[in-house]
């Protein structure tokens, strides 16, 4: 019997690695995911307090812009070949009803994230997709003719690999990090990670929750960013959609002597620069595979041939609100086509 690789082995279950699957599966390439935990898709099941806004129905230009900066420009390749009406239609086909809100963001009409992964379960079965569950990678190394990739007890041959393990948030998901450890052994750097999307420590303030509020970073007394939405005091301090915009803007700019304004049905308090939360509370990480090492047309290194990334390992994000799945969904998808053409081409 002749022993060839697998087309793809697929590192990490979570949005990206399952919509790198299913795009593979779709064109009848030799696939693979491995998951280290013991279901796939556990961040999503968590997304948007369990009901899973996994993208927003506006067009693809606004969507770059509210991404902003350097990010938007890297991930725009991606969005425009696979918009969030694409991303909407591919699930409705699959049988997912979808609820639109008032502002874009869709959601299963369930209310329930796990429609969402079933979607994917669903075609991992019928496509007969192999899945390793609770099976960690130990490792990969880069041979002749593709990689090896160590699964603890035994190796597998793959001719190219995508790695999709997430970043640094929510590591009882699954999250830990050992995908970035992956692509620094391979040569890759490493953009320091920190929270994205968290919430920020504050004085005691009796539990409160506002649907409608602003959230405002002053900075040298100019307000230089503003955010519309939920905000809310809990236990561990202040949080919700327009407060969670407001710290990925001050972690992707290193800011240090800036307020924080909160502007609620009770008035307006102000906050100097407030301590975030942890990274592991974070919704995303900030940082990660340098953007510099990966080509935005295809998602492929730079550095090592046949070496994919997608999602939250490499160094992007988004606002909350369906931006951050869009962007797994949209790289991942990017990463398989890539190394689809790359076949055809060789």
């Amino acid at each position: 019997m002749k022993h060839e690789p697998v087309e793809l082995a697929i590192i990490g279950g979570g949005a990206a690695g399952l919509m790198a699957a299913a795009t593979a599966a779709a064109a009848g390439a030799r696939c693979i995911v491995i998951e280290r935990k013991a279901r796939v898709g556990a961040k999503m099941l968590m997304t948007a307090n369990g009901r899973c806004n996994f993208t927003k129905d506006v067009p693809v230009e606004r969507m770059l812009e509210d991404i902003g900066g350097d990010v938007a420009d890297f991930v725009a390749p991606a969005l425009r070949a696979f918009p969030p009406q694409a991303i909407v239609a591919g699930f409705r086909a699959r049988g997912l009803k979808t609820r639109r809100m008032a502002d874009g963001r869709i959601f299963p009409a369930s209310g329930n994230a796990a429609d969402v992964v079933h979607v994917f379960g669903d075609m991992l079965r019928d496509e007969a997709i192999p899945l390793l569950c609770n099976c960690p990678v130990t490792g990969i190394q880069r041979v002749k003719n593709g990689f090896i990739v160590g699964l603890g007890g035994f190796t597998l041959w793959a001719g190219n690999v995508l790695l999709a393990t997430g970043g640094l948030s929510f590591p009882k998901t699954g999250s830990v990090g050992d995908g970035l450890e992956f692509a620094r052994a391979l040569g890759h750097c490493i953009e320091p990670c920190r929270a994205g999307l968290t919430g920020f420590e504050c004085p005691p303030h009796p539990p409160a929750r506002y649907e409608r509020a602003q959230a405002a970073v002053i900075a040298g007394g100019v307000e230089v960013f503003r955010s519309a939405g939920e905000v809310e005091y809990e236990t561990k301090g202040v949080t919700g959609a327009a407060v969670y915009n407001c710290s990925r803007f001050v972690a992707r700019r290193n800011l240090r002597d800036w307020t924080l304004r909160l502007e609620t049905p009770e008035g307006t308090s102000e906050l100097r620069a407030p301590r975030m939360r942890p990274l592991k509370e974070a919704i995303v990480t900030i940082g990660g595979v340098s953007r510099g090492e990966i080509d935005p047309q295809t998602m492929c290194s730079r550095i090592v041939p046949g070496l994919y990334f997608a999602g939250e390992v490499v160094d992007i994000d988004g606002p909350t609100g369906g931006y951050n799945l869009t962007l797994a969904f949209a790289t991942a998808r990017l990463a398989v086509k890539s190394m689809l053409r790359n076949r055809l081409a060789g």
